[in-house]
């Protein structure tokens, strides 16, 4: 992979009017926090049914002890990697648009990102099911599952998508608006197996954008969408972009 590609990676961003940033579970790996799919990702260890929304009105407790484990005991040590950093960094730049997330992690918060659409919500905020209500995660005890509301003694739901229900309406708006005037979409981190979320990389391919894809490995994007695709760990692509995209030569150019 020559510097080459990464000059012209950092060229297309120079010159892109509207990016957007496509993040998956690939792109906190290196945060400590697993995959869900794949070799040693959680749906190779847990049932994916733990997190089924019937499931969990039905049998809170059982399925609060799989979220906590699944969730909860990373997120609360995991930290913003240079992936993270950098789209903060090129945010601040005015390089970057948006972030579209299918992560609930809160990492780009974390690294100072603002302008956050999350696909499937965020575990760092729990929901009343009863009085609707919403927490910070911090203020409450996980000791005793499942946690229920200090106000009126409810359910409490981690305030992220679980199987069976909708995606959020803003954020699934700001997808398609992101799809429909992005000149470069960046994807990094994702296999492009889920629906809808992935539905909306190859609309933005429809639309003119141009499609940069990082990943270990080639993804469901790669052979079909991809303009440009970096192989390699996130936080590594990133910095070599991040490299390219500030280093002096190529601003002067």
């Amino acid at each position: 992979m020559g510097n080459d590609q990464f000059e012209q990676v950092a060229s297309l961003l120079k010159k892109s009017r509207f990016t957007t940033a496509y993040t998956g579970a690939g792109i906190s790996v290196e945060s400590g926090i697993p995959p869900f799919r794949g070799v040693g990702g959680i749906w190779s260890k847990y049932d994916p049914a733990s997190l089924e929304i019937g499931y969990f009105l039905d049998h809170p407790k059982e399925s609060w002890e799989v979220i906590k484990k699944l969730f909860y005991n990373y997120f609360q040590v995991s930290k913003p990697n240079k992936a993270h950093l950098v789209l903060t960094r090129m945010e601040m730049a005015g390089m970057l648009s948006r972030i579209i997330t299918q992560n609930i992690d809160n990492l780009h918060q974390e690294a100072g990102s603002h302008h956050i659409f999350e696909f499937h919500g965020n575990s760092n905020k729990l929901i009343c099911l009863t009085c609707h209500r919403n927490f910070p995660v911090s203020e409450i005890n996980m000791d005793h599952l499942p946690p229920t509301c200090r106000e009126c003694g409810g359910l409490l739901k981690p305030d992220f998508v679980f199987f069976g229900e909708a995606i959020p309406q803003l954020p699934l708006s700001s997808a398609y608006e992101a799809a429909g005037c992005s000149d470069v979409f960046l994807i990094i981190g994702t296999t492009g197996e889920v629906m809808p979320a992935n539905q909306i990389p190859p609309l933005a391919k429809q639309n003119g954008a141009t499609i940069i894809e990082i990943n270990t490995q080639p993804s469901n994007y790669t052979p079909n969408i991809t303009d440009i695709f970096l192989q390699g760990k996130a936080s590594e692509m990133m910095g070599k972009i991040e490299e390219k995209l500030f280093s002096p030569s190529l601003n002067n150019n």
